[in-house]
């Protein structure tokens, strides 16, 4: 039966929460406390890096270079958490919208927008009508429970990228693309290659008003263009 009423909330629950707060900070202490205690082993062994730290951490009180290490840990520990809660994603569908927040930032598509939804490796996709991407999120959710929460408001979901045979490699100098776009996937491969995400999803969204649309394959760019973009037969 689909259902248009109660929003579907797919995310990361409390016990999740409870992990990233609670048990990477206290294992992050224990770790740091039992590298405090065996400083002078880890300073003997040839290969360790930080030598000369560990050497100084064996000279200190006992009970100062525990305190220390386990407060050193638990500091780690919580900014891991800290980060693990930014990165979060949470994805709300209703017969009408979809709401997708990771940490503060939100944004919203309608129903009436998307022509198709489904998932890309660890990527939710959601196209227009024109073929191009209205959203391409990665997140660590279950696909299954995506698919469930779109379908259960009826939103067109598919298992599979329909346009995946019409992605190519990008090489530079390739033709086939729009004019100025080969300029902008060279800088978005920089980008990609040096990890700057914030950076590679700007030249993802300018390349989306060219109609080029852009998949990774870990460190390689595949492109297709919308339907508007492409050459008339």
């Amino acid at each position: 039966m689909t259902s248009y009423g109660t929003p579907t909330v797919v995310g990361g629950d409390a016990g999740e929460l409870l992990v990233l707060w609670g048990g990477i900070p206290v294992l992050g202490g224990a770790a740091g406390g039992l590298l405090a205690l065996g400083a002078g082993w880890v300073a003997d062994l040839p290969w360790a890096p930080l030598q000369g730290l560990f050497r100084l951490v064996d000279r200190l009180n006992e009970g100062y270079a525990l305190a220390g290490g386990v407060g050193v840990g638990v500091l780690a520990g919580l900014v891991i958490a800290a980060i693990g809660t930014a990165e979060r994603v949470r994805v709300t569908v209703d017969g009408s919208r979809v709401r997708l927040r990771r940490g503060s930032t939100e944004r919203e598509v309608g129903r009436s927008e998307t022509r198709v939804a489904f998932v890309d490796g660890k990527d939710l996709v959601l196209l227009d009508g024109d073929d191009g991407e209205l959203v391409r999120q990665r997140s660590d959710l279950p696909a299954a429970q995506l698919a469930g929460a779109f379908r259960e408001h009826g939103w067109p979901w598919v298992a599979e990228d329909p346009h995946r045979a019409a992605y190519r490699r990008w090489v530079p100098g390739l033709p086939g693309l729009p004019a100025g776009a080969d300029a902008l996937l060279r800088a978005r491969q920089e980008a990609v290659e040096r990890d700057r995400g914030e950076e590679a999803g700007e030249l993802r969204a300018e390349l989306g008003r060219y109609g080029v649309v852009v998949r990774d394959d870990g460190k390689r760019q595949h492109w297709r263009l919308t339907r508007s973009a492409r050459p008339p037969e």
